[in-house]
């Protein structure tokens, strides 16, 4: 059994926040897959189900996100799963928006709910992180990730989250590669840029002020020992 828990911060009021991507990302693999309704348990919400030949718990944490490993520490305990079976949604500043990238183990990144989740169960497990970009001053963070994503950032947002429901199966049998080509599959490619058209070079216009143009010289026909006698007449 395997452990896949989403990031965020409960309540209609964080629904489509930045920092709720993690939830999004849980909630769309439930949906694709038929899990049944999410319950609350473990001071979160779970549901069970399978993802291809494993059996997988979904947990959305309900304690606020700097409060997120309280809720996975007690999951992982119930059912007995290793940290090295857990596998953590969450967004990711350090990523250009719709970017996706697999880490196992290491920092936090000051990242509040990884954090607490290493106060609980310490750094070793796996994190899909997703990037949502940085506003670009550190004094601007908290009311980035806390706004919710703007229309025009919703096409590729639907993109990302339906190639995490459809790479969700590779991710529970531990292919990471085929998980983040099943993204990459949704997100069409950029477009290809026009070649460039290469006319032919214009012959410059004739300068009206030049006069006609100078004609070539008559030919001369004359025998080289004729020309050598004219040459001393």
């Amino acid at each position: 059994m395997i452990l896949f828990t989403g990031l965020g911060n409960p309540g209609a009021k964080y629904a489509r926040n930045r920092h709720n991507i993690g939830f999004m990302a849980v909630d769309r693999i439930a949906e694709d897959h038929g899990f049944p309704p999410f319950r609350a348990k473990f001071q979160g919400l779970v549901t069970e189900g399978r993802l291809g030949d494993s059996r997988v718990v979904l947990l959305k944490p309900q304690t606020f996100m700097n409060l997120s490993g309280q809720s996975v520490g007690e999951a992982l305990r119930f059912y007995k799963i290793d940290p090295a079976e857990l596998t953590v949604f969450h967004d990711e500043l350090d990523l250009a928006p719709g970017k996706v990238r697999l880490k196992t183990g290491g920092g936090h990144a000051g990242h509040n709910g990884l954090r607490s989740i290493h106060q609980h169960v310490g750094p070793d497990y796996d994190r899909v992180r997703l990037g949502i970009g940085h506003p670009g001053r550190k004094e601007a963070v908290s009311g980035y990730v806390l706004h919710d994503f703007p229309k025009a950032e919703e096409e590729w947002l639907d993109d990302v989250l339906r190639g995490i429901g459809d790479g969700a199966p590779a991710l529970a049998r531990g292919d990471g590669p085929e998980f983040l080509n099943a993204i990459a599959r949704r997100r069409p490619p950029p477009p290809k840029p026009k070649p460039a058209d290469r006319a032919a070079p214009e012959a410059p216009s004739p300068d009206p002020k030049a006069g006609p143009p100078a004609e070539d010289p008559p030919q001369d026909t004359r025998s080289a020992l004729r020309r050598l006698a004219d040459k001393f007449r």
